[in-house]
């Protein structure tokens, strides 16, 4: 009983729990971070090389640049209308020349003086006293055309040209010139810019 109760009279002893190893768990990304090549390392200690940044073009200052010559703006061109003429030989009347008759087309009024154009017929026989005057039309566009017959003129600097039926010249602006000779009844057209202008008469 004695040894009973000394067994009775002993505190349990308690074993203590033996303790779980702790397993550290690296992720991949700590992994792969902590094992670096030698290459990486290596480039790592290197420093950064700097490189130099091209030297910058000073900005252009506002209004530094000369503007050149400006166009001058052309004049507002008057409305113009449908015109048609037809051929009357009763529209064939004096003008310019007392040699000469002539058939106006109507292009002046319906382009408000732009331009004008007529048919110059020439009455025959040419008389050179009469007609060989030296002159010169004060005009921006001068064009003539041969509808009919032949005419013989001198140009300043072009000598003497003869035109003939399907014949067509420019007279650029006051071109000094004279009728020589024509064939009676010759016909020409002619184109003027503008409609209104002046005849010079030298001799």
């Amino acid at each position: 009983m004695a040894k009973a109760n000394k067994a009775a009279g002993k505190k349990p002893t308690t074993r203590k729990a033996a303790k779980k190893p702790v397993v550290r768990r690296k992720s991949a990304a700590r992994s792969a971070a902590t094992k670096r090549s030698p290459r990486a390392d290596k480039s790592a200690s290197h420093k950064p090389v700097s490189r130099k940044a091209a030297p910058r073009r000073p900005a252009a200052k506002a209004g530094t640049r000369k503007a050149g010559p400006r166009k001058p703006q052309s004049a507002v061109r008057p409305p113009q209308r449908f015109v048609v003429s037809h051929h009357r030989d009763e529209d064939f009347a004096t003008g310019l020349r007392a040699y000469a008759q002539y058939r106006d087309l109507g292009i002046a009024a319906a382009t408000q003086g732009l331009a004008q154009a007529h048919v110059i017929r020439l009455i025959g026989p040419c008389n050179p006293e009469e007609v060989s005057k030296l002159h010169y039309h004060d005009v921006e566009f001068q064009m003539v055309y041969v509808l009919k017959g032949w005419v013989k003129a001198q140009f300043d600097g072009e000598g003497v040209v003869e035109m003939r039926e399907g014949s067509c010249w420019i007279q650029p602006p006051q071109i000094r010139h004279m009728i020589l000779d024509y064939a009676d009844n010759s016909e020409l057209l002619e184109i003027i810019l503008p409609a209104e202008f002046e005849t010079v008469e030298l001799a």
